[in-house]
This record gives C-alpha cells, structure tokens and sequence, in this order.
C-alpha cells in the first residue's frame, strides 16, 4: 500500500550553512577487502546500507563496494553448468570421520570472487569541515550517493550520503 503526501509546491527547500561532520555518520561500517561476495551482500543488507568502504589487512580503505557494483557483477557473471558426476552412488559418499552424509545433503558451489574484485579502487571524499555545499556539489559532479569525510591526517572519520543530505534540508 502506498500512501501520499501533499506537496505545497510555493514551498522551497534549502541547505544550512553546515559541514562534512556535522551531517555525517560517523565511523562507517567498512568490509575486509577479502570479504567473499557473500559475505559482502550478507554484510550490506544485514546492516541496510547500500555500500561501504573496502578495507585492506592494515584498516586503509582502497575502495567501496556498494549493492550496484554487486548487481554488476551479478549481471556480467557467467554461470557454467556442471554436470552430476556419475562415478558415485550417493550411499558412498561419507564425512571425512567416515558417517554416512544426512538425507537432503547438498554440495553448494561457492563463488570465491572478493570484495576488491568488485569494488569501485577509488574512495571519494572530503575533509571534515567541507562546506554542505561543496558535499552535494560534489556528490552530484561525481554521480555518486555517498562521500567518506576524513581528518587532517586522511584517517576516515564519517560518511555524508544522500539520505544524510535529505535529512537537512528545511523549508525556507
């Protein structure tokens, strides 16, 4: 069911005068960049976001995987089918401690395909005290829904997305 909502359309909206950390969420949840892809779907909808940085072993992001570089990938990739392997009675097959496997066992074909195989090797962002302005004038040049905010030092420190844009925008 969809409900509406009347729109006055004399109303105009606007920005504050406000910076990267006053809107930003900080300390974004990030993915290892050997994060299975899996485990990167499960991670983004477990958490309801739609991307997040990639994170090498020693914590620097070297890129963002979001939910329509997964779709890309899901889309491009190509699925080989793989026949049943006739050499076995399915009453053979036993665990490594030699139990008979349960009924309904299945053999599940993983994708070993990572998150930095998928992710966009580039993380945007500004500094911590970038103009409102400057976030979406940027977040629109760059066509992107997200910006990562980061300190003096370049450590990263918050996320601006659309949505945290929406959230200020105030009648004037």
């Amino acid at each position: 069911m969809f409900t509406t909502a009347a729109v006055d359309a004399g109303v105009r909206l606007a920005l504050p005068d406000a910076c990267a950390t006053e809107v930003m969420t900080p300390n974004p949840l990030s993915l290892r960049d050997d994060a299975t892809v899996k485990e990167a779907v499960a991670f983004l909808i477990d958490h309801g976001i739609s991307g997040a940085p990639v994170i090498d072993r020693a914590g620097c992001p070297v890129g963002v995987l979001s939910r329509s570089d997964v779709l890309v990938y899901e889309r491009e990739r190509l699925e080989h089918a793989v026949p049943t392997p006739q050499y076995y009675d399915r009453s053979d097959l036993r665990t490594g401690a030699g139990e008979r496997l349960p009924e309904g066992f299945e053999v599940e074909i993983t994708d070993s395909t990572r998150a930095v195989d998928l992710m966009t090797p580039v993380v945007f962002s500004v500094g911590a005290h970038t103009s409102l302005h400057k976030v979406v004038e940027q977040m629109v040049d760059l066509r992107i829904h997200r910006l990562f905010v980061v300190d003096g030092n370049g450590v990263l420190i918050g996320v601006v997305s659309a949505l945290d844009i929406l959230r200020r925008l105030a009648p004037v």
